[in-house]
Parts: structure tokens; C-alpha cells; sequence
């Protein structure tokens, strides 16, 4: 990354991701959300041998690829199976909420990690979407979240607001360490005995290879940039 405007795009693609990974753990994918995806290039991703995201990519691709009338069902059971906290395993369930994997405590939910996220949340004036009933440390509003730091970084970087950029840039990395870095593998890893699905396995595998990547994304843009 050399230049300005490959910074932004990265910046941009990096919230496509993110808000990608957003509605894929909010809820039960609707048929809209299906098709999309099913006409998306997946098939292509999946075919990049150097990428480290083309396992996931032929996961889903290989899933969507042989969708039929019972997919959404299917993906809803799995979904609410793996992530509503229906099955469990050892007493303990792959619910994506970050106090559930930082705490010591098994089973607890809005904790710091919840009060922590909201007060982040609301000094950017976000919140919960009305009417939700989740805690705000839910992956999804996480990458929610990120995704909005990414844009708010790219907006500063295409009206020269350099400072303004590399301050959102630490804001990221620290919100990426504190509340991202600091549970996610446990997370996944759990969750990968949950999921039935090749679909949510090619899921689990694009959210592992993405946020394995976040560190060193963080670092080539904040060089670019300096």
C-alpha cells in the first residue's frame, strides 16, 4: 500500500467485511440475503489459491451453489441451533457475545465487556437498533462498529484530515485488542462444534482468516497514511 487512494479503498473494503460479518451473525439469513450472496463472486474468491480467505469462500460457495427450497430453513436451524445458545456442549454455548468469553465466569452475559462496548458505542452516538433485545458486546454490532471506524477513517483520509485519520486508526487497533482480539478465538472455536452446516463452517473460517489478518491491515494503513 503506497499511495492515498489505495489506502481509502482498503479502508473500504475492509468495512464491506465487516458489515458482511455484521449480518451474517445478527440474525437467520433471509432469502434476499441468500440469493445476493449466491450471485456474488464467490465462486471466484474461492478459486485464489494465495488467498487465505479461499477456504471460507469455497465453503460458502460450495453451499450456496446447491441451495434449493429448504436452504433458508436449513441455515436458520443451524443459525439459531449454534448462536441462539440451543445446543450446547460441556454446559457451555457458542452465543457471540463477548462477556460470555471473557469472563471467568461460564454462562454470564452483560458484563463489563457489554458496559465497556455501549459506552464506545454511544460516544460515537451509536446504539442498538429499537426494538433489539441483544447486548450491545454482540459480534455483530462489533463489527458493526468497525466498519463505521473504517468509513469514518476513509471520509478524514478524502478530505486530508490526516491527523483525524490516524486518530481513528488508534481508536480502532485499541477497540480491535480490547474487544475483538481478546475473545474471538475462543469464540470460534467453540462455535466450530456447533455449526452443521458447510455454509456457517464457511462462515466461522471467513471470520477467523479476516480478524487474523486485522493487525497487520491496521499496520500497512497506518503506514500508508504516516
Amino acid at each position: 500500500m503506497t499511495d492515498l487512494a489505495c489506502a481509502i479503498d482498503f479502508l473500504e473494503d475492509r468495512a464491506s467485511l465487516y458489515r458482511l460479518l455484521a449480518s451474517l451473525y445478527y440474525q437467520p439469513l433471509s432469502e434476499e440475503q441468500i440469493d445476493a450472496l449466491a450471485a456474488s463472486d464467490l465462486a471466484k474468491l474461492a478459486s485464489d489459491s494465495e488467498s487465505p480467505f479461499a477456504p471460507a469462500y469455497r465453503d460458502l460457495h460450495g453451499a450456496l451453489r446447491l441451495r434449493h427450497t429448504g436452504t433458508k430453513e436449513e441455515l436458520a436451524a443451524d443459525f439459531t441451533g449454534a448462536f441462539y445458545g440451543i445446543r450446547t456442549r460441556e454446559g457451555r454455548t457458542a452465543q457471540p457475545f463477548e462477556s460470555l468469553f471473557r469472563t471467568q465466569r461460564p454462562g454470564q452475559l452483560m458484563g463489563e465487556a457489554r458496559s465497556e462496548v455501549y459506552r464506545e458505542l454511544r460516544a460515537h452516538q451509536l446504539r442498538v437498533p429499537e426494538g433489539v433485545d441483544l447486548p450491545e458486546d454482540h459480534l455483530s454490532f462489533i463489527c458493526a462498529y468497525l466498519a463505521h471506524l473504517c468509513d469514518k477513517t476513509a471520509q478524514a483520509l478524502r478530505e486530508g484530515d490526516r491527523t483525524g485519520a490516524r486518530e481513528l486508526l488508534k481508536r480502532q487497533r485499541a477497540f480491535f485488542d480490547a474487544h475483538v482480539a481478546s475473545w474471538t478465538s475462543a469464540f470460534l472455536a467453540q462455535a466450530e462444534t456447533m455449526v452443521e452446516t458447510r455454509f456457517y463452517r464457511g462462515v466461522l473460517k471467513l471470520t477467523g482468516a479476516f480478524l487474523d489478518e486485522e493487525p497487520a491491515a491496521m499496520g500497512e494503513t497506518e503506514e500508508a497514511i504516516a
